[in-house]
This record gives structure tokens, C-alpha cells and sequence, in this order.
């Protein structure tokens, strides 16, 4: 850094002097008076401060290069937005290119498949929906639809959701008077969830409900390793009468123990469908008391194909079953199974259940309910 001095008249004067000797970069460091004897007059010094020229050089080039770098950020910035638009803006044209050109699959045994189902018919795929009935519901609403309406999405999917409200048989809860009865067995596959459900239920109709129904249980397994523990230990917190049954000739006694209860529900040992002698030893334990009104609920998993389910209901069937349950909602992503078996059964579904907590994961039947869960695909939790 030199130091250099200018003298002036007035301060004006002497600045003006500094500016045109250093440059506009010169930096003031003092202005004061001194008195001279040239003619008698005041003079006034500024003393400037000017940076060595390879330093001058130096600095010049970081303001460059600041510069430049703010530059070029503002550029990178407006880049990334650019780059976004054009993404989003692909995007758009993407999913036009895909309805333009939708063609596979898109022939659905004689029927052709619009491209503005083209949506809908992946969400039926991915659900594993059963073909025969996908091909009945798109050609329905292919009929149905107004052409208006065909080119907005949100009415396309509200009137697939009417035609699978159509389609899905449900069974709606009635809850009993004071003086009625009923009786409710539980049968299914072993690990399905019949005993869990079952508290589930008793719970519900015990104490959930408000009107203080008398309810019961009866067991019949004694087949798994902790079955009864299990039940004794719910029965026990919720103060209701528990049955144990181990012989067909035991049943008709335990339920006249308990025929002060408005709801009775039966536990039976869970079997591999393909077990017909303990499919036939429940049919045995009927017989005993085929005189009384029992319900028959085949509980099943979601979480298993459509095929699967078929192969269970067919064996079961021998039971007579009235109506259906489904359990481990929450363990699947795909609902289309539940849709297309009940449909095809036509066996109307009584209550979802969708988790271990007692007596809260129950749900009673509702269409609405399995088509959200359809379209979204997972479990909605209310």
C-alpha cells in the first residue's frame, strides 16, 4: 500500500487532484488544513492510499471471477428450472403417446379396450382380477358410459366404482332383539385367523354395540397346541362363558349351557382344505344339532391368489357355507381376488378384519371399503 499526498486550495481542489493521479480506486485516509507562507493563503492535504499494481492486478481478477461464478449460478438456476419444466412437460406428452399407441393387451377376448380405460385395466391386472369378470365389467361400462364423459378420468373411475359396488355381494349387520338368538360357526383353513376373529366378534357384540348382548363361545379345537388357552385367555378378560367341546355328542350340551345368550359363536380346528376326514368331522359335529339355525362363515386370507381361494371354498363347501370372512387385509396389496371370488361364489362377505388388535382391526362388510382399498392398493385404515 503507498501513501501519497496532494495539496489544494480547498479540499475539493486537492481530491480532485488524488482522483486524477490515482484512479478512482485511490482510498482517502485523511483531509486537514495547513497553513503555508505562499502568498499568505491556506492550504488544504489529502492523503490517499493506492494498492501496489500486482495486488491492483489481483484483485481485479477475484472481482472477475466472482463475477463470473454468480453468473453462471443464475445460469445452472434457471437450467434446473428449465430441465423441470421439460420434464413435466414430457410427462404430458408420455402418457399421450401411451394412450395414442395403447395396444397390448388391450384385446380382451372380443372386446377392444379403449385408451381411456387404460388406467383401470392396469388396476385390474395388478389386483389380479379374474379375467372372465374383467372382461364382463369392461364391456359393461364400454356400453354404458356416455361418450362425454369417457375423456375425464375421475368419471371413468367413479363409474367403475358404481359397477363393482354392483358386483361385490355384501351381507349388512343386523343387530339382534332382546329375545332372538343366533349361531355362528367359524370354519376355515389352519392360520386363517377364525379364533382371533371370533373375540373379535364377541367383543363387538358384548360390549361395542351398546346393547349388552349375552354372548358365548364354544370350541371345538382341540387339535392345536394352545387353541383353547388362547380363547380362555380372551374369554376370561371379557367375562363371557367359554365351552370346551372334544366329542360331536358334547355339542348339543354346551350349547343348551348357553342358551340364554343372544349371540353364540363356534371355534373349529383350522385344516388343510385338502383334509376332507376333518373337513367331515365338523359336518359330524352338525349333525348333532342340525335341528338349530347355525351360520356358516368360511373365514379365508386375502393375501392368497384367486385360484387358491377357489380350491378352499370348493372342499368346504360340503359345510354349506352361508357366508364369507375375509382376514389379513393388511398383509396383501391386491383386493381383486376377494372381488372376483365373491362375485363368483356368490356368498356374500360379513366383516373384514385387518390386523391382531382385539377388538379394534374388524371392519363390518362395506363395498366402499374393499373398492378403496381395490383402487389403492393397500388396506385403508378408518
Amino acid at each position: 500500500m503507498n501513501m501519497l499526498s496532494f495539496l489544494g486550495e480547498t479540499p475539493t481542489i486537492a481530491l480532485r487532484q488524488a482522483q486524477e493521479e490515482c484512479g478512482e480506486e485511490a482510498i482517502v485516509i485523511s483531509t486537514k488544513k495547513i497553513s503555508t507562507q505562499q502568498n499568505g493563503k491556506d492550504m488544504y492535504e489529502v492523503v490517499v492510499a493506492i494498492e501496489d499494481q500486482h495486488k491492483k492486478k489481483n484483485l481485479q481478477y477475484t472481482k472477475t471471477a466472482i463475477s463470473k461464478a454468480t453468473a453462471n449460478s443464475e445460469a445452472m438456476k434457471t437450467q434446473v428450472y428449465d430441465f423441470k419444466e421439460e420434464i413435466l412437460k414430457m410427462q404430458s406428452v408420455l402418457e399421450q403417446v401411451q394412450k395414442s399407441i395403447w395396444n397390448p393387451k388391450s384385446q380382451l377376448y372380443d372386446l377392444t379396450i379403449p385408451p381411456e380405460f387404460a388406467s383401470m385395466y392396469n388396476i385390474f391386472e395388478q389386483n389380479e382380477f379374474d379375467q372372465e369378470m374383467t372382461y364382463t365389467i369392461m364391456k359393461k361400462t364400454i356400453k354404458q358410459l356416455p361418450i362425454a364423459l369417457k375423456s375425464n378420468p375421475k368419471k371413468v373411475n367413479d363409474f367403475f366404482k358404481l359397477i363393482l359396488r354392483r358386483v361385490i355381494p355384501i351381507k349388512h349387520e343386523v343387530p339382534l332383539r332382546k329375545h332372538q338368538r343366533k349361531i355362528i360357526m367359524m370354519v376355515g383353513p389352519t392360520g386363517v385367523g377364525k379364533t382371533t376373529t371370533i373375540s373379535k366378534l364377541a367383543a363387538r357384540y358384548a360390549y361395542k354395540l351398546g346393547q349388552n348382548y349375552k354372548v358365548g363361545i364354544v370350541t371345538l379345537d382341540s387339535f392345536r397346541v394352545g387353541a383353547i388357552e388362547q380363547l380362555q385367555a380372551y374369554t376370561n378378560i371379557m367375562r363371557l362363558p367359554l365351552e370346551i367341546v372334544k366329542k360331536p355328542e358334547g355339542l348339543s350340551e354346551a350349547l343348551l349351557r348357553l342358551k340364554d345368550c343372544n349371540y353364540i359363536f363356534i371355534d373349529t380346528a383350522g385344516s388343510s382344505q385338502y383334509d376332507i376326514d376333518k373337513i367331515e368331522l365338523i359336518n359330524e359335529y352338525q349333525k348333532k344339532v342340525e335341528e338349530l339355525p347355525i351360520e356358516k362363515i368360511l373365514v379365508l386370507p386375502a393375501n392368497v391368489k384367486h385360484s387358491d381361494l377357489l380350491e378352499i371354498y370348493k372342499n368346504y363347501s360340503r359345510l354349506s357355507i352361508d357366508y364369507l370372512t375375509f382376514t389379513k387385509l393388511d398383509e396383501t396389496r391386491s383386493f381383486g381376488n376377494l372381488i372376483s371370488f365373491a362375485h363368483k361364489t356368490k356368498k356374500s362377505i360379513t366383516y373384514f378384519s385387518i390386523g391382531q388388535n382385539v377388538p379394534d382391526d374388524l371392519i363390518v362388510s362395506d363395498s366402499t371399503f374393499l373398492i378403496e382399498c381395490f383402487m389403492n392398493k393397500q388396506c385403508i385404515r378408518r
